[in-house]
């Protein structure tokens, strides 16, 4: 691609993958930040929790000046808690839904563009039982979005057998989720990660296409499928290039291709792309940045 990258999409990075001991909602929260924030590469950071509302209001404080924009993740939040948003247990989904509406508030106190979650798992048996908790915990969800302003609500597409093991899913289900959200509720999208795409065996193609008007909000990843013993194995998100990874410059033009191909990559309203990247022994969180970055300016190139 002969222009710049920034004319089709906010490039952002996912501040708690980057630094994992942050993913809690303490730890050096604000030093890895101002890390960022110094950086004019990003113009979108995203993060999780923060539970000192001094530290919170820091953190909003820094991303201000530094003409940061922000998005949330509350992924965090139930896999650290190992709750469940659609759990069959009545007691637990109210638990879990009760926890992401009060990161609804965190988002809204801090500017949020949009507030994102992931679904939990599910006993095969009763699989259409926990799309339907599913379903009536994202719509409780959305409503309580609208209900205090404009900030949308994401649902990230994760695997459902390798790692997270998460209801949604396969591409036809994220399908009809989505259509039914969204037929009740013009505050919700679907948030797509490369990352995700070889452990849910599917081409960007496959994944894409068929939710191309629902996609919101995208991540750039990698991952480890097909070696088990590899410490990097299923959802932790190494660097570009890991021994025995999927995706590398190759895959993420091919990502980037079909997000500008279906429109989501634009001019007229540019887009979240995180890069998503987690140290991996012992990799140096700013070197697996420096990593991402490269690869996505490679990528670039050659879309």
């Amino acid at each position: 691609m002969n222009e710049p990258m920034r004319k089709y999409m906010k490039v952002g990075l996912v501040h708690f993958m980057a630094y994992p001991s942050t993913e809690h909602g303490q730890g050096p929260i604000l030093e890895t930040l101002k890390k960022i924030a110094s950086d004019d590469y990003f113009e979108v950071v995203e993060m999780t929790w923060i539970k000192d509302p001094e530290i919170r209001n820091k953190a909003k404080n820094i991303i201000k000046t530094s003409h940061l924009e922000f998005a949330y993740a509350g992924m965090p939040r139930l896999l650290t808690t190992k709750q469940n948003i659609n759990s069959l247990n009545e007691q637990e989904r109210l638990q879990a839904l009760a926890n992401l509406k009060e990161g609804i508030d965190e988002a809204y106190e801090m500017g949020a563009l949009d507030f994102a979650f992931l679904s939990g798992k599910y006993p095969e048996d009763k699989k259409e039982e926990a799309y339907q908790a599913l379903v009536k915990s994202t719509k409780e969800l959305c409503a309580y979005a609208k209900s205090r302003g404009t900030m949308k609500v994401a649902l990230e597409v994760f695997d459902y057998d390798i790692d997270k093991c998460s209801i949604i899913g396969p591409v036809n289900l994220v399908k009809r989720y989505a259509e039914e959200i969204c037929k009740d509720f013009d505050n919700f999208g679907i948030m797509a990660d490369l990352s995700h795409l070889p452990q849910l065996r599917e081409t960007a193609e496959e994944s894409l296409i068929p939710i191309r008007d629902h996609i919101i909000h995208a991540h750039v990843g990698n991952a480890v499928v097909k070696d088990k013993s590899s410490p990097a194995y299923g959802d932790a998100h190494p660097r570009f290039g890991f021994p025995g990874s999927e995706n590398d410059v190759d895959e993420v033009i091919a990502y980037l291709r079909v997000l500008l191909s279906i429109g989501y990559l634009n001019k007229e309203n540019r887009p979240v792309v995180s890069l998503e990247v987690k140290p991996a022994g012992d990799d140096a969180p700013d070197l697996i940045i420096a990593n991402a970055k490269r690869v996505l300016n490679l990528a670039w190139d050659k879309v």
